[in-house]
């Protein structure tokens, strides 16, 4: 049997994955058995940020291999401890807590504003429409939409999801028993969309009335995706509690709560833990991964200005493009057509891209891409999207 048909007979089928298998990557580069080279501009969907095959990744991963793999959080681990050192150095925050994943940071930011939150007699929790948080239950209360929701109801109580980018409605609806306002302040999954500038004014305005906490979901914006360490600082703000993951770990499962003054003695022994959150491998690849990154900050707001400006020009040549949007190299490009037939069409073309909201392609390529790679891509949408006109492929209108 292919591995193809092994994935049907073995795997609960969740995934609707493309007809590839890939053998390796290298750098940007992803290449299949069939001996097919693809640019990656999904990345992993933003994990992997220094593309493949990074030397000090490896490096960093076999010396601690070479240690010890997994270690209890009854031990201290150094490797953690110098992650939390990067993290906070180029963050200012006052404490992390570690994870596996985004979804496990987002619930226990969840628990973290329940229990500050009971100090104060405040129990509501706010999230709003068209986020992405995660596939758990906690994750799933904080979002509305039923393609993600139906059939795992009942959710949390004490959640309330409203309209996002509504200043009314925020106005309406927050009052003195919020405990917590999660927000995306670009929106990965959504479709690549900022949140607009005064509406997070005002969210931060109503922060200092009622006294809530902010918490930034940046688990697809953080690590510099956008140019900067996390998309808030775009907007001249500082939230109290941030959920960060996806590239942290270089590829290997991490995630991170990181936490401000007045969240910093919420936790205490034994009210909060994770086995395997922290493990010393990929702590160790992401010392590295934030290093690294850190290095490059500059040339991933120039590339990410030059993909955006070719786009800007593609959009004059298409009139299907109806917006280009995001920052840095977090781009989404909205269609007045379904793009699944376009991904597909890349694809065969040799690009990895994504399909999100039905009509926004979305771009998260690994931070390390260079012009000549944009280059490579912008000439293989073109070439889709002309072919679209010449009606050599059917699309949903």
């Amino acid at each position: 049997m292919t591995v193809f048909e092994l994935e049907k007979e073995l795997f609960f089928q969740t995934y609707r994955r493309l007809g590839v298998h890939i053998k390796y990557g290298d750098g940007v580069f992803l290449y299949d058995y069939e001996g097919r080279k693809y640019l990656d501009m999904l990345s992993g969907i933003g994990v992997n940020a220094l593309g493949y095959g990074n030397e000090k990744i490896k490096s960093a991963i076999i010396e601690q291999v070479n240690r010890y793999i997994h270690l209890s959080n009854l031990f201290f681990h150094e490797s953690q401890v110098n992650l939390a050192k990067l993290l906070i150095q180029f963050s200012g925050y006052k404490k992390v807590f570690f994870t596996n994943s985004g979804a496990e940071a987002i619930e226990t930011a969840i628990k973290l504003t329940r229990k500050w939150g009971k100090r104060f007699g405040k129990n509501i929790i706010v999230g709003f429409s068209n986020s992405f948080h995660g596939r758990t239950i906690g994750a799933l209360s904080l979002m509305d939409r039923d393609k993600y929701r139906n059939g795992y109801e009942p959710f949390l109580p004490g959640i309330s999801v409203l309209r996002y980018n509504d200043i009314d409605q925020l106005e309406e609806n927050i009052n003195h028993s919020v405990a917590g306002v999660f927000l995306e302040f670009i929106q990965g999954e959504g479709g690549i969309i900022p949140a607009d500038k005064k509406f997070v004014e005002k969210i931060f305005e109503l922060r200092e009335k009622f006294g809530f906490l902010v918490v930034a979901d940046e688990i697809q914006s953080g690590l510099w995706r956008t140019g900067k360490f996390f998309a808030f600082e775009h907007y001249g703000v500082k939230p109290d509690v941030v959920a960060v993951a996806k590239p942290l770990g270089g590829g290997l499962p991490l995630g991170a709560v990181l936490g401000n003054e007045r969240v910093a003695d919420v936790f205490s022994i034994g009210t909060h833990g994770s086995t395997f959150g922290g493990n010393p491998v990929a702590c160790s690849a992401g010392c590295e991964v934030i290093k690294e990154l850190s290095k490059i900050v500059e040339k991933i707001n120039s590339v990410g200005n030059y993909l955006k400006e070719k786009l800007e020009g593609m959009k004059l040549r298409h009139p299907i493009i109806k917006e280009v949007r995001g920052v840095g190299l977090m781009i989404g490009v909205e269609l007045s057509i379904e793009c699944s037939e376009i991904v597909r069409e890349l694809l065969n073309k040799g690009v990895i891209a994504n399909c999100t909201r039905n009509n926004v392609v979305r771009l998260l390529p690994p931070l390390i891409i260079s012009e000549s790679e944009v280059d490579f891509f912008i000439e293989k949408f073109d070439e889709v999207l002309n072919e679209i006109k010449q009606q050599k492929f059917k699309v949903q209108i």
